[in-house]
């Protein structure tokens, strides 16, 4: 599989010849649903917590007598079947919420995340991607130069003056590869990577 490389300007300049398991797997559309569904309920938490009828305020004295009033029995206030009375299965602050993904199947959804984002042209590829300095208007300049407006950027030396340089722009995030999940890469319209990202990802999966 050869993925565009393309120079400062933002043209293309040459092709890489990279890994065919990783850039040129077949589009597997439910595998990569179950992937990106997986990664985000197991970066959910347990913060929501409901009553029983035991931790509801209430009194304990029945509501009216069990007999001769027409009504149903009825023995407390705190019944689930009352309007302010306990949940009979409550959420708990210890719910959890992650699901299973076997390491073969996430590399075999990554990769075809790649291939599709390859053949739809949304993947490109650069020597290298830097700035002088920690400053976020440098980082925009290059970026603009590149053609690229909201970019996840891939590279495998994240320095200082990259982090800090694109930390505040919200539409742009720059990762290292063991860094990479399938929702940033499935969200953002375009991907860049720098040749020793890609090098990096068939050394780790291809």
């Amino acid at each position: 599989m050869e993925l565009k490389v393309i120079n400062d300007k933002g043209q293309e300049a040459s092709r890489l010849q990279a890994s065919d398991i990783l850039f040129g797997r077949e589009y597997n559309e439910a595998l990569i649903h179950q992937l990106v569904v997986a990664y985000q309920a197991n970066a959910r938490s347990g913060n929501r917590a409901q009553k029983d009828r035991a931790n509801v305020k209430h009194t304990t004295r029945k509501p009216w007598k069990q007999k001769g009033t027409g009504r149903a029995r009825a023995g407390m206030s705190s019944s689930p079947l009352w309007r302010g009375g306990g949940k009979i299965f409550p959420n708990s602050p210890e719910e959890n919420f992650s699901q299973k993904v076997n390491k073969k199947m996430f590399r075999a959804g990554m990769a075809a995340i790649f291939s599709q984002l390859a053949r739809e042209d949304r993947l490109a590829v650069v020597d290298d991607i830097a700035v002088d300095a920690p400053k976020t208007k440098l980082f925009v300049e290059k970026l603009k130069n590149l053609g690229l407006e909201s970019v996840l950027v891939i590279t495998d030396n994240l320095d200082e003056n990259l982090f800090l340089a694109s930390r505040n722009l919200f539409n742009v995030l720059v990762l290292e590869p063991q860094e990479a999940d399938p929702v940033s890469l499935v969200r953002f319209p375009k991907v860049l990577l720098t040749k020793s990202a890609v090098a990096k990802f068939e050394e780790m999966w291809g």
